[in-house]
């Protein structure tokens, strides 16, 4: 442990003690035949030292002039040219005075006279992590420790991201919406874990995880954002990729997949074709105090449920580039599903003995579809963007079950037929001018959203005959919204100045009809959400910012739904509450990030009107009934650190480790996530202490002989309160994987294991009005899997540039993660 401590505080050391001064490279980049007055070509420019210490970064600017800021120590570099389509050139310089302005001789940029391939933009540091001030980004694509399994393996793997007893995600304490290329996921619950489980995570280029969102983003987050962006990558000609996963448990079921990208002169196109086959086992056990009795009613539940899900999807994305500065990416995504669910459960009393088996079936397809148009405004960097996406999803569960009380032999059914279907659209527009003169930029946009969702469900309950329907429940949901923002950027010296508002306008309407009652909640909510994110540069290797951002939760439609979301019986339902109110949110955030991987902070966050999930039971009623109910507020006190341990150093020395700093392939590591998190929740008596709770995780990879690459993952989360639940036994998983190349790394063959000792399991207790339940949960989370992925042509893909930038190198630079 000495050593790791040691080795750590020499990282930090080894950092801090050159205190390099920030030094202004400047020239010319001259494309032979183009006049530099018209020139709008995107270079990259990447600093290397000459020697030891190892140093790199690199900056992106427009046009033949740059100009780029960049701590430096004294001694001798090499700057290196480059850009999609050109040759690229490096020169010597050498840094006598720190500090001082350097001229950089004019560099010659030309087209390659024989272009048999596309051409790769060399130079760059490859990253799996790297911290930002504002957000963490991790990539997914090329990284063996998230790119096998589903998009829901990968995301809670990421640092920071924590899985609640409930199954719902937070990060860093803090609870989370999900984004997919920018834009809100219109699904929520399980419609969206489900479809997360099913969209296969080498879809994934990288995950983004924002902690603070400003103004630009909708404040309908709650408190941070996971955005999620698919693989846009692109190559001349037409290239493929085929990928198979093998899952072996107690069911064997392999899930294929094919990739086609291409690019002809201005178009460029992908599509992904693949099928999935899951099955899984879960296993439930609720021991339920019903205190209204007298004396007090104890119930044991038990269920054992095996699901198979078949999910076939279809993604496909084009981007045209209309100029030099514009591009327009038309994206249309499938998803069809057909998933099985056969279960039996029991309920045991001290006069009940009743025993309940059935099946459900769903059906259900996705579709989106995206247009985005993106534009350079002018050569000063004024840029704008423009979004329309569409979501239709529809869903068709039916489940049958039969019941027996075997005290009063008698039989009893129980059945239900729903109708769901979901519509949503969305258009933003989104401009940012940069004003160079002042260090500043200033962005303006705004959004308009319809979400529109109906649930027809028709049920038999506790019938002495099959296949009668005798009630129905509706539930009708529209919800619009509009939107503006402005906000501005402003650095001065060593601070960045980050200041937002955005209004928001959202008008509700739902209605909720069961039999012959009905309810009507209409309301319109118009308030300003303002942020502010302050920003101090320690020194080019360390900053410390701070943040402030009040955000609202309109409760999603899986909360208000009074439909039965499972599977139900004389001793249970399941029902939404239409009547909850949208939740507020005022977030404040203190961190302290390193290099590009340390970051140390904390959060505390106030939610009045919180939505949770409970268990209650009417006065004198032995029915468990799972729903949402409302906390007057509930206060979140969080803080986090991330760090890497950098086995290289300690192993192998100063010099190695700094040989492989700039690639992370060949890196020994372990990475250290570590959470505390307290919640207070006023109104609310539990019928237990309130502790707060841990959370740690690690994540490593080593280089085995034969270029083997293994990577671990655990985490525990120890007993504890979670928000209103108790954990009484800790929940812990490892997985490990083994990862090798061949064929010039055309094809990939992984062997992985995910939750080794089989230790995944929910103990906890939650109490509410009438009933105190304690709950049990086991799903077959132990699982091997094969994964092979071979790649037909050019293994080194070329991502397309749509990204229209201003110029980083005027904002303080930094290196753009590939």
């Amino acid at each position: 442990m000495k050593s790791v401590f040691f080795a750590l505080m020499g990282l930090l050391c080894f950092v801090a003690k050159a205190q390099p001064v920030v030094t202004t490279l400047q020239g010319h980049s001259t494309i032979k035949g183009l006049d530099c007055s018209k020139d709008e070509v995107e270079r990259l420019i990447a600093v290397e030292s000459v020697g030891e210490p190892r140093f790199f970064k690199n900056f992106r600017v427009t046009g033949c002039q740059f100009s780029v800021k960049v701590a430096l120590t004294t001694g001798n570099y090499n700057l290196t040219v480059s850009g999609l389509g050109l040759e690229s050139k490096t020169v010597a310089f050498t840094v006598k005075e720190m500090g001082a302005p350097i001229e950089i001789p004019d560099i010659a940029l030309q087209q390659p006279t024989n272009q048999l391939k596309e051409v790769v933009v060399t130079g760059i540091k490859k990253q799996y992590l790297k911290v930002e001030a504002d957000k963490t980004i991790v990539s997914v694509k090329e990284n063996p420790l998230l790119n096998s399994g589903s998009s829901l393996d990968a995301v809670k793997k990421v640092p920071g991201v924590i899985t609640s007893p409930t199954g719902g995600l937070s990060l860093n304490g803090k609870g989370v919406r999900i984004y997919i290329d920018g834009a809100p996921s219109s699904l929520t619950g399980t419609d969206l874990l489900n479809y997360l489980a099913t969209l296969p995570a080498n879809a994934i280029e990288k995950i983004e995880l924002i902690y603070a969102p400003g103004a630009a983003y909708d404040a309908n987050t709650s408190g941070s954002i996971i955005n999620i962006i698919t693989t846009a990558k692109r190559m001349k000609g037409v290239n493929a990729s085929f990928n198979i996963n093998y899952n072996f448990n107690k069911y064997q079921k392999p899930s294929p997949q094919i990739m086609l990208n291409g690019k002809e002169k201005n178009l460029s196109w992908q599509t992904m074709l693949g099928y999935n086959y899951i099955d899984s086992e879960n296993k439930t056990q609720s021991n339920q105090n019903f205190v209204t009795f007298n004396p007090a009613e104890q119930l044991v539940q038990r269920s054992f449920t095996v699901t198979t899900q078949r999910n076939f999807y279809f993604r496909t994305g084009t981007n045209y580039k209309l100029s030099k500065m514009s591009n327009l990416l038309l994206n249309y995504n499938l998803n069809l599903g057909n998933d099985r669910g056969v279960f039996d459960s029991s309920t045991n009393g001290s006069t009940i003995d009743y025993v309940n088996e059935g099946v459900s079936k769903t059906k259900l397809n996705n579709h989106e579809i995206s247009l985005q148009y993106k534009t350079r405004l002018d050569t000063l960097g004024q840029t704008l963007d423009i979004t329309a996406y569409t979501n239709l999803f529809d869903r068709n569960p039916i489940t049958q079950s039969s019941g027996w009380d075997r005290i009063a032999n008698q039989r009893q059914y129980n059945s239900g037929d729903q109708d769901f279907a979901l519509k949503n659209y969305y258009l933003k527009a989104d401009w940012t001018y940069p004003v160079k003169k002042w260090d500043a930029s200033f962005s303006a946009g705004t959004k308009w959203n319809l979400n529109q969702i109906t649930n027809n469900g028709k049920y038999n309950f506790n019938s002495t005959s099959p296949g009668i329907y005798g009630s129905f429940i509706g539930f009708d949901y529209r919800e619009t919204n509009l939107a503006g923002y402005v906000e501005g950027r402003k650095k001065w010296k060593k601070w960045s100045f980050t200041g937002g508002i955005r209004y928001e306008d959202f008008q509700v309407n739902r209605q909720a009809s069961q039999s012959s009652q009905n309810l009507q909640v209409d309301f319109r909510n118009r308030n300003f959400f303002p942020n502010l994110n302050v920003l101090y540069e320690i020194n080019d290797a360390v900053r410390l910012g701070g943040t402030y951002s009040r955000k609202i939760a309109q409760p999603d439609y899986n909360t208000l739904d009074p439909n039965n979301s499972s599977n139900f019986d004389r001793y249970n339902s399941s029902q939404g509450n239409p009547l909850l109110n949208p939740t507020f949110f005022d977030n404040y955030e203190v961190k302290l990030t390193a290099l590009d991987f340390i970051q140390l902070g904390g959060n505390y966050s106030v939610a009045k009107d919180n939505n949770r999930f409970l268990m209650t039971a009417a006065p004198n009623s032995l029915i468990s009934n799972q729903t949402f109910a409302q906390f007057d507020r509930i206060k979140t006190l969080s803080f986090f650190a991330s760090f890497p341990v950098p086995l290289d150093y300690i192993f192998k020395g100063k010099a190695e480790f700094q040989k492989r700093m700039n690639n992370i392939d060949q890196m020994n590591y372990i990475f250290f996530n570590i959470s505390y998190i307290k919640t207070t929740v006023d109104g609310y008596t539990f019928s237990f202490d309130n502790k707060p709770i841990m959370n740690y995780a690690a994540q490593s990879q080593i280089i085995l002989p034969w270029n083997i690459k293994q990577t671990m993952v655990y985490f525990i989360l120890p007993e504890g309160n979670w928000e209103i639940y108790r954990v009484t036994k800790p929940i812990q998983q490892f997985d490990v994987s083994f990862q090798k190349e061949f064929m010039n790394n055309n094809l990939k063959v992984g062997v992985h294991a995910f939750d080794l000792f089989n230790q995944n399991e929910i103990n906890g207790i939650i109490s509410s009005t009438n009933l105190e339940s304690g709950f049990y949960q086991k799903q077959d989370s132990r699982t091997f899997r094969l994964s092979l992925t071979y790649n037909f042509g050019n293994v080194r893909l070329q991502k397309d540039n749509t990204d229209i930038q201003v110029d980083k190198a005027k904002q303080g630079g930094g290196g753009m993660m590939k």
